[in-house]
């Protein structure tokens, strides 16, 4: 794994997603919830994917869960080689949702549907920026 995020494109920030990626930075995952209905997802935005409600909150998580289901790519074009291969999955974290992100600091033979992951924090250039990424748990 490599040290920094860089040269991999930095995320966006706006001002629906500043307090994910700000905790994020702090070696925190967030996670959005409605209060109206209960639900718990990710990606965050502003209304319920479900019933549309403006009144979420975050919550934070454990940052843990299991590959629901993966891919594997030895080349990626933009990627920088000590990163490949390439483990993309979607992870299911404890408290429900599922998120897209990268695997590391395995074997990508070694990765298989209900390994436990837990989230690590990868910096960027960006102060208030890290990226989260998962690897096995310990």
């Amino acid at each position: 794994m490599t040290d920094t995020w860089e040269p991999r494109p930095v995320p966006e920030v706006n001002p629906e997603t500043e307090a994910f990626w700000r905790a994020a930075s702090d070696g925190e995952f967030l996670l959005s919830a409605c209060d109206d209905c209960g639900l718990v997802f990710h990606y965050p935005r502003s209304l319920c994917p479900d019933c549309f409600s403006e009144d979420v909150d975050w919550q934070q998580a454990a940052g843990t869960g299991t590959i629901y289901s993966y891919s594997v790519s030895e080349s990626v074009s933009g990627w920088p080689e000590d990163g490949l291969p390439l483990v993309i999955a979607y992870v299911e974290l404890d408290e429900g949702p599922r998120v897209m992100t990268n695997v590391q600091d395995v074997d990508p033979d070694d990765v298989e549907v209900g390994l436990a992951v837990e989230a690590r924090f990868v910096p960027t250039e960006e102060e208030n920026v890290a990226v989260p990424v998962f690897v096995p748990a310990e």
